[in-house]
């Protein structure tokens, strides 16, 4: 009787994914890991990582900011997914690294004026121009916005809730009355939506793996379906069978829309979707608002992120009469 073959060991790439999902990483942080860790061993023509060490860490990181001239946050992520593989994934605690580190430029934010934003909320419509306003009424990220949950909407206590927001937070924003309306129409869509979603045998959302555990229907609530949804199904990356799933909005359908409305108003400022938040902020202290306040609203661990915006308030170097104005 011929013997079954033994089972192959899973390969390097699949333990660290495998660990990421039973640590409950994100997605898109999963994607990012996995590719820092596949460009390390190709850089060292394909050599294990458990034959590699201190040393092959530095020479790549130091590739990365001298030959690759990759910005600085783009160099720590790189290290803390080759962390991650050592510490976690082959249980191999690694000396102090001593890498070139790549510099970590110092710029201020780019502010919008009160006026300026209201010209490039005018150049939008539909739920370009609600979630834009989100982005500064609210001062979300854009992840943050793209991921609210219909049950992340409280009306009567004009509040919004960002769960697992950046370092796995949660906090509450407010939920600005202009946009108020608009929101309850949103939810009255994806309600509509839904229905369509369930009759069709489809209905289901992703949620967390530890949610899905515990309340095993949630995913076909409408409470947790996404608030901006993508307008197609698509298959879950993480379900072995091939679940389809309504997920959120896809962020570049917003940041082409912002940028084509920048260019519009005819703004010559560098404005992402990430200065709504840079302005919310910064608004916020001009009127009046402690700093403590506006650091718990955008969510910063420390009160010294938040600092930077009193470099941008109209009292600073605006507030300042130049010496030649007094010639």
């Amino acid at each position: 009787m011929n013997e079954a073959p033994a089972a192959q060991p899973p390969r390097l790439l699949d333990r660290v994914a495998a660990k990421m999902r039973m640590l409950h990483y994100s997605i898109r942080t999963e994607q990012a890991y996995l590719d820092w860790i596949r460009r390390f061993i190709l850089h060292h023509n394909k050599r294990h990582p458990r034959d590699m060490g201190a040393l092959e860490i530095e020479a790549f990181l130091s590739h990365l900011a001298v030959d690759g001239q990759v910005a600085a946050s783009t160099q720590n992520q790189a290290f803390s997914a080759l962390l991650f593989l050592y510490q976690k994934v082959l249980d191999i605690e690694l000396p102090r690294i001593n890498a070139l580190r790549a510099r970590r430029p110092k710029r201020l934010p780019v502010v919008l004026t009160v006026q300026e934003v209201r010209d490039v909320l005018a150049e939008l419509d539909g739920i370009a121009r609600l979630m834009a306003e989100l982005l500064y009424g609210s001062g979300l990220r854009l992840l943050e916005c793209c991921r609210l949950r219909v049950k992340d909407v409280d009306l009567a206590r004009k509040q919004l809730t960002v769960r697992e927001g950046k370092g796995d937070k949660d906090r509450a924003v407010p939920l600005p009355q202009r946009a108020a309306g608009r929101l309850r129409e949103q939810v009255e869509r994806v309600a509509a939506l839904h229905r369509n979603d369930r009759r069709a045998g489809h209905g289901r959302v992703w949620l967390p793996e530890a949610l899905s555990r515990k309340y095993p229907n949630a995913d076909r609530e409408l409470g947790w379906q996404f608030l901006f949804p993508s307008s197609r199904l698509s298959t879950d990356p993480r379900s072995a069978d091939g679940i389809l799933r309504r997920h959120h909005i896809h962020e570049s359908l917003l940041q082409k829309r912002v940028r084509a409305a920048v260019v519009a108003a005819r703004i010559t400022k560098r404005v992402s979707c990430h200065t709504f938040r840079h302005s919310f902020a910064t608004h916020l202290l001009e009127a009046g608002h402690d700093i403590r306040t506006v650091q718990e609203l955008l969510g910063h661990a420390d009160v010294s992120t938040t600092m930077i915006y009193t470099h941008v308030l109209e009292r600073g170097p605006s507030g300042v009469q130049s010496p030649l104005d007094r010639l």
